[in-house]
């Protein structure tokens, strides 16, 4: 047996409870996250090269709809690292040390600054959708129906606006995955 008490004492029935939310719950937004993370930014990456290879008449207005679409997408990768973390933290609470686990305001710390951060990119996202389907109304309320003769294509809805439309929508779906997970977690673990 050892000598010195309390190094070696297994986690308790509540921090394993804990433990096993927060490796559910990070994993289930990790996942959700990078998944629609991944769409959200080749969506994006195909919808810029328009800006960059000439087509910026057609696709006028619209920047600033992928500025914030690109702002949510960053935010969203510090959003998936969060979610990595509630992983990370669920692995320390399984040490068999006391003294190497993360307290619980620690952890409770981390899980508000992921809800933080989550909440703050769908927001910027959020910004950017409207400002898109603003300019996309605004497009297809000028132009009256069936006639597509003679039009300047500047004034016409495009894939493109609506590439972005999607990318934003992908992302607030994985902001809004990744609030749920981090308040799941702060219920859990702050009754």
């Amino acid at each position: 047996m050892n000598d010195k008490p309390g190094l070696t004492a297994p986690p308790s029935s509540k921090v394993q409870q804990i433990s096993a939310d927060l490796k559910f719950a990070g994993r289930i937004g990790f996942w959700v996250q990078l998944v629609l993370g991944v769409i959200s930014v080749v969506t994006v990456l195909f919808s810029s090269t328009s800006f960059f290879s000439g087509g910026s008449r057609e696709t006028q207005g619209t920047e600033f709809g992928v500025f914030c679409a690109v702002g949510g997408l960053i935010a969203l990768s510090v959003g998936i690292y969060f979610s990595w973390r509630y992983m990370a933290i669920a692995d320390l609470l399984q040490t068999q040390g006391p003294a190497q686990r993360p307290n619980r305001a620690d952890t409770i710390r981390v899980i508000r600054l992921g809800l933080i951060v989550n909440m703050v990119g769908m927001l910027l996202t959020i910004i950017g959708a409207e400002a898109i389907v603003g300019i996309v109304l605004a497009k297809s309320l000028a132009n009256p129906p069936g006639a597509l003769a003679n039009q300047d294509p500047a004034k016409l809805v495009n894939s493109i606006d609506l590439l972005v439309i999607q990318a934003n929508t992908n992302t607030i779906a994985a902001h809004f995955a990744g609030i749920v997970s981090s308040l799941l977690l702060l219920n859990r673990i702050t009754r």
